[in-house]
């Protein structure tokens, strides 16, 4: 039953890497957010050898790589959250890319999601390797907070890869159609933890830094709908960012 019903929710429109033809097709698997993964021009850092085998390695793209080094890239612990409070469980490695953010990309957005689906299925999904995307943390109706991917890595979440690398994701458990699923305590607990990212990289609070997927270049997703409270939401943002840490 349960497998049953993430399916369902799967092909209802879980947050996607790339656009898709229509949320309503349900596409079983979502393609990686054109991230090549230098494929041909296979780079070996390691002893200071970097080995290119089709032309040069672009300079921008070499340069975000520099912490692979041994020694350079910050050290990870498992299970570790990032968000105090959050319960850690590890998307699958497909649906993310590690990285080491904020030195080697600058992380300036909050983009919000909705599953279209239970968060059970949210989870699910995230740890296929098959679905190829899943965000950073996912929110339940009870305010409970998720974290699947460090704020370190790039998730695949937003549709677009720029937007990937510059962002953090906030899923929310529940159906765009249904705003009844937003929660006071959903809202509440998401504001907070909008607020803890947005000190963290020096976000501003205002709704050209903290977006929806809707509003995501390439995209064609509608979430978090025209039920999402964007001036409570942004209120609640505010009053958590002047309290106590």
């Amino acid at each position: 039953m349960e497998e049953t019903q993430a399916r369902r929710d799967t092909a209802r429109g879980l947050s996607r890497d790339v656009p898709q033809q229509s949320r309503s097709e349900g596409l079983t698997r979502a393609s990686r957010d054109g991230d090549r993964r230098i494929g041909r021009r296979a780079l070996l850092i390691g002893g200071a050898v970097a080995a290119v085998a089709t032309g040069v390695l672009a300079r921008g793209e070499l340069g975000h790589l520099w912490w692979r080094v041994p020694g350079v890239s910050k050290p990870r612990k498992e299970g570790d959250v990032d968000y105090v409070g959050a319960r850690w469980v590890a998307a699958s490695a497909a649906n993310w890319r590690m990285a080491d953010r904020p030195d080697d990309y600058d992380v300036d957005l909050v983009i919000i999601h909705v599953t279209q689906g239970s968060y059970a299925s949210a989870v699910k999904v995230f740890q296929d390797p098959d679905h190829g995307a899943a965000a950073h943390y996912i929110v339940r109706e009870d305010g409970r907070i998720t974290q699947m991917i460090r704020e370190l890595d790039v998730a695949f979440h937003a549709g677009n890869r720029e937007y990937n690398e510059r962002s953090v994701g906030i899923e929310h458990a529940g159906f765009v159609e249904r705003p009844e699923d937003f929660t006071d305590a959903m809202y509440a607990a998401s504001a907070r933890l909008t607020a803890r990212v947005c000190a963290r990289y020096g976000i501003p609070v205002d709704r050209e830094h903290i977006i929806g997927h809707v509003e995501v270049p390439g995209t064609d997703h509608t979430d978090p709908g025209p039920g999402w409270d964007w001036k409570k939401y942004l209120r609640l943002v505010e009053e958590a960012t002047r309290a106590p840490a």
